[in-house]
């Protein structure tokens, strides 16, 4: 499988296929093919479809295949941003926020990451669930709005506002925290917690979270009566 990523800041991923490659996506994504990517819908099992509904995702998946020679599939991007590829190996494992698998190829598994750290009992010690992207192949995701890397050393961490991290490498950490003082919680405008994420590995941040961007537009929304 070949691919290229196009047309920032609303980007799609163009994959070119030969003959008999498969590749995943999620239902709707796909945005355009060749008339010989045969398409087939799968669950997977009641396990895989739990934990993509846990993650966010939908409980299926569609299965495009090029039959009878090299076929090409893209996949756009629902919200300005980045798409990133990522290539997943054993040991090379990614953690993504909610709904951020856009497409892999055939060998790449989507499953829950369950962050059971966490620092608030806000939260009931239940743990905070994102995306674990495994397996082997390419995968791409989406980010919302620009994206920067950090490479984390050990023990090194990075301190976000929550909803600004996109993904990370399976070998970080991530914890949940309240932010400190009465104070600032409430008069801060900044919310009352925090992500922790510590190294080693690299983390990916996102500029502009689609939740973000929907609460700073809803006061310009028309209300019912």
């Amino acid at each position: 499988m070949k691919y290229s990523i196009e047309g920032a800041p609303l980007p799609v991923v163009i994959c070119d296929l030969e003959a008999g490659e498969t590749m995943i996506t999620e239902k709707g994504a796909m945005s355009w093919m060749t008339p010989n990517m045969n398409m087939e819908t799968t669950g997977g099992g009641a396990g895989k479809m739990l934990g993509r509904m846990f993650s966010g995702e939908n409980l299926f998946q569609n299965r495009y295949t090029a039959q009878g020679g090299p076929g090409q599939i893209a996949y756009a991007s629902s919200f300005p941003g980045s798409i990133l590829a990522f290539e997943i190996a054993p040991g090379k494992e990614m953690i993504c926020q909610k709904s951020a698998f856009l497409a892999s190829e055939a060998g790449v598994q989507l499953s829950v990451a369950f962050q059971k750290k966490l620092g608030s009992g806000f939260f009931g010690g239940e743990g905070f669930i994102m995306q674990r992207l495994s397996g082997n192949g390419t995968a791409f995701v989406e980010i919302d709005g620009h994206v920067k890397e950090y490479i984390l050393e050990a023990g090194q961490s990075m301190v976000v506002d929550t909803g600004y991290l996109a993904a990370m490498e399976s070998t970080c950490t991530m914890d949940i925290v309240t932010v400190k003082g009465l104070k600032n919680k409430l008069l801060g405008g900044e919310g009352f917690f925090n992500t922790v994420v510590t190294g080693p590995g690299k983390i990916y941040l996102q500029t502009m979270p689609v939740n973000q961007m929907a609460d700073t537009l809803r006061p310009f929304f028309p209300t019912g009566n």
